[in-house]
């Protein structure tokens, strides 16, 4: 499963949209900021799983009942997806890979800071920051197959010039 991870879009739909487009993936996971942009991408590409969270700026954005995190089941795999802020994840990412770990998440998603990482825990949990679709002209890449974790990587307009 090929995954396209997005977050902080902040109205900027155009790398979004060309992700979509020249990536192809089975399934795009947006984080929120801002929840309307994830509505309006979901609606260009029907055909591809979609799920999102929102973020600190969808307050006035989207419903309240909303949930911050989504767990959904991914290639095999068991995903923590939130955006961020209610973690405090501009401060430490303890609390976000606390609650991740004990959801039993293999990999955790989050954006809120803009700035893109992906690396591994020692205990071999994922954890995935695609940066900012919409400032930074970042993304996340995932794919799992079977409960693995085939390839994980932050997409920059660069990476999306040598796929033309």
């Amino acid at each position: 499963m090929r995954i396209l991870v997005l977050s902080d879009s902040h109205h900027a739909m155009s790398f979004m949209e060309e992700c979509a487009e020249k990536r192809k993936p089975d399934c795009i996971l947006h984080l929120g900021d801002y929840y309307p942009d994830g509505f309006d991408l979901k609606q260009l590409f029907p055909n591809i799983a979609f799920y999102q969270v929102p973020g600190n700026c969808d307050a006035y954005t989207c419903r309240e009942d909303l949930p911050l995190v989504l767990m959904p089941r991914l290639g095999g795999c068991n995903v923590y997806m939130t955006h961020g802020h209610r973690h405090n994840v501009k401060l430490t990412l303890w609390p976000l890979l606390r609650d991740a770990r004990q959801a039993g998440a293999q990999i955790v998603l989050y954006g809120h800071t803009h700035i893109p990482d992906c690396h591994y825990e020692d205990d071999g949990l994922l954890v995935m920051n695609p940066g900012s679709a919409g400032y930074g002209g970042t993304a996340g890449w995932l794919e799992l197959e079977n409960g693995v974790i085939k390839d994980c990587r932050i997409l920059t307009g660069a990476d999306l010039e040598e796929e033309t």
